[in-house]
This record gives C-alpha cells, structure tokens and sequence, in this order.
C-alpha cells in the first residue's frame, strides 16, 4: 500500500447530508472508508468491462432438486468446466429446494458463458451472477 494523500471535495450540502446517512446505514467509521470504497467499486466495474480480463464470479443457484435430472445435469455442467469452477457449496434448504454456489475464476466471458449455462439448464428455479476482480490491481 502507498502513502496516503489527503484531498478536498465539494459538495452540495444536500449530497453531503444524503451521503453522511448512507455512510451511517452501511456503518462505516467515516467519510474515507466510504469513498474508498466508492472508488474501489468503481474500478472494478472498469476492469470487468473488458470481457477478457481475469475475474472471479459466483452463481447462485436455487432449484427442487425432485425435478428429473436436473441434479445430474448441474453436476455434468460443473465437471465440463472443472477448470474454472474452484468451489461450489450446496445447502439443502427445505425438502424440497436446494441452493448452490459456485466460485467460479477465468475471464469475464468465460464466467459468463459458464453461468449462462447453468441459470439456463431447465428446473432452476432462480440465478444469478456476480462478478469481482481478483483484486491484483487494486
């Protein structure tokens, strides 16, 4: 980590106030912490626009593990990509519906691709992805 450097910002009194509340409800110590933050969440976003550069992703998956092979088909799925799926977690949330995560790492479009898949495969009941960086240049 660098020298930290100091700098001025201004603001109109109603942002401020509506920051300081946000700064609150999200319980940081103070302004710096937020707009780091603020910052970093900011060149993320950068980065991951370049469907090349490399990333981590999770997919979250919720489905009724009754449905036929659908279990088996997620399954098939992830051993076709074992080379970018690092980790996956599955929690049997009632009798009847499960939820996966599963940690995926590769460019920004081979995550995609490989989350596309497995929101698409019939039965799944919800999706989603979320991409980060891998942080190397933050």
């Amino acid at each position: 980590m660098g020298n930290t450097v100091r700098f001025g910002i201004s603001l109109d009194e109603k942002l401020l106030a509506n920051f300081d509340q946000l700064i609150e409800q999200k319980s940081y110590m103070n302004r710096s912490e937020a707009i780091r933050d603020l910052i970093r969440a900011s060149l993320v976003e950068e980065q991951l626009g370049s469907e090349e550069q490399e990333a981590v992703g999770t997919v979250t998956l919720i489905y009724n593990h009754h449905v036929r092979d659908l279990s088996d088909k997620l399954t098939e799925h992830q051993h076709s990509h074992h080379d970018h799926i690092i980790s996956a977690l599955h929690v049997h949330l009632d009798a009847h519906n499960c939820l996966e995560v599963l940690i995926i790492r590769g460019a920004v479009k081979d995550i995609k691709q490989i989350a596309h898949e497995l929101i698409g495969v019939k039965g799944v009941k919800h999706g989603k992805l979320v991409l980060t960086t891998t942080a190397e240049n933050l």
